[in-house]
């Protein structure tokens, strides 16, 4: 029996990234001999074995052998004559498999290190395309290493090409393309996760509400970069500047889908197109199975990004009607977030980058003030039900009003 520490431990610890999860394939072994030494048996399609005192995974060295459609589609064997290198050959890429002996040695069969070296991201063999899963773990980890500078090898875009043209994307249950999709949004660059989705033409398949963005034009005045789909990205990117929340960049990304729905002699106007696009977001969600937390937020982005860039200009009944709407009174953690992805917004595009955006701040000084309304001295006065409500709301309103007078739109 041998044990190789493999996989993402072996080349985080190359790249100096820390180390979070460890995993292990063991040789010349079997699943009689691994209980005889204490280990729990969990896995059922091929044997995976929890150790007995750190839990951590140790797997048998395997084969896997395509038979049917999808990601699910195989066959695994896992005998005492399945070698290290036989195991390592049914990885994805070569930078994820290489091993580590128990004495430090490593053994790379498939020049994992000088793709490391290189900052390539390169598939093992042709076996690559037997699984549709891999274009979306090849575009995350694309945009989990963005920033060190790695890159696609040009013959791994072509594999993830024919397998987006094939149709075995569509295999892909939604809970699986969610979670590639989650771990995506949680890496420095979750933008390159959907553009690499994009040239490789999966982004059609997979997320056809985000793609179909592209070629939609905008007003050049406020939007420089003039396509919708190239400033979601953008926007995207500005996101992950502000916070690393999943529901944040999620909102992002979905808060122009409304404008795919504007009819081209409407170009590049799109009024009304937050509301639109409230029924796709929906959609959307519901299809991939988002969580709740994502979904809401997105939704409060979407209805009322627009309005929230007029602040302004906007009367102080509408300012608290949106704090109602977006019920800031006992989220306003999430209002915050809204008013954040607002930010992102407007310095998602060519040029704005860097420029001040202070209507964020604007509204979330006007809800705090609105916060000091007295419901006790309402109560007091004797007022009850729904008239408590009206006090309130109008005591609001008025409060609002008094700061919009002391705090005039910046010339």
């Amino acid at each position: 029996m041998q044990v190789f520490l493999v996989g993402g431990a072996v080349r985080d610890k190359l790249l100096d990234i820390e180390v979070k999860d460890r995993d292990f394939v063991v040789t010349n072994s079997t699943p009689d001999n691994m209980l005889a030494k204490g280990f729990t048996q969990v896995g059922k399609d091929f044997p995976v074995f929890l150790h007995p005192t750190t839990a951590e995974e140790y797997a048998l060295a395997r084969t896997e052998r395509k038979q049917g459609i999808g990601y699910t589609g195989f066959t695994c064997y896992a005998g005492e004559d399945v070698t290290l290198e036989d195991d390592l050959a049914r990885r994805d890429l070569t930078i994820n498999a290489i091993a580590q002996a128990t004495d430090g040695e490593l053994i790379d069969p498939y020049r994992g290190q000088q793709d490391l070296a290189d900052k390539v991201l390169r598939h093992i063999s042709p076996a690559f395309s037997e699984d549709p899963l891999r274009v979306l773990r090849v575009a995350r980890f694309a945009a989990r290493f963005a920033q060190l500078g790695f890159s696609i090898a040009p013959e791994t875009m072509l594999l993830m090409s024919d397998i987006a043209a094939n149709g075995e994307l569509q295999s892909l249950t939604p809970e699986r393309v969610w979670i590639e999709t989650e771990k995506a949004l949680r890496t420095d660059s979750p933008q390159v996760y959907f553009q690499v989705l994009r040239d490789c033409g999966a982004l059609a398949t997979l997320f056809p509400e985000i793609d179909n963005l592209y070629g939609v034009p905008a007003p050049k005045r406020w939007h420089p970069e003039i396509d919708t789909g190239i400033h979601t990205l953008m926007v995207v990117e500005q996101a992950c500047l502000l916070s690393d929340s999943v529901a944040f960049r999620f909102a992002c990304l979905v808060h122009d889908l409304g404008k795919a729905l504007t009819p081209e002699s409407e170009w590049p106007s799109h009024k009304g197109h937050g509301i639109k696009g409230l029924a796709v977001i929906k959609k959307f969600c519901k299809r991939l199975k988002v969580p709740n937390e994502c979904r809401d937020l997105a939704l409060l982005v979407s209805e009322h990004h627009t309005n929230i860039h007029s602040a302004f200009e906007l009367r102080a009944s509408t300012m608290v009607g949106i704090m109602d709407k977006c019920d800031a009174w006992r989220k306003p953690q999430r209002f915050q977030q809204m008013l954040q992805c607002c930010v992102a917004d407007s310095k998602g595009r060519t040029g704005f980058e860097l420029l001040p955006y202070p209507t964020a701040d604007y509204m979330w000084q006007a809800f705090q003030q609105a916060l000091t309304a007295d419901i006790q001295a309402i109560i007091k006065q004797g007022f009850q039900g729904q008239e408590i409500r009206n006090k309130l709301q109008q005591q609001r309103i008025d409060l609002v009003q008094d700061f919009k007078n002391n705090n005039p739109k910046p010339t």
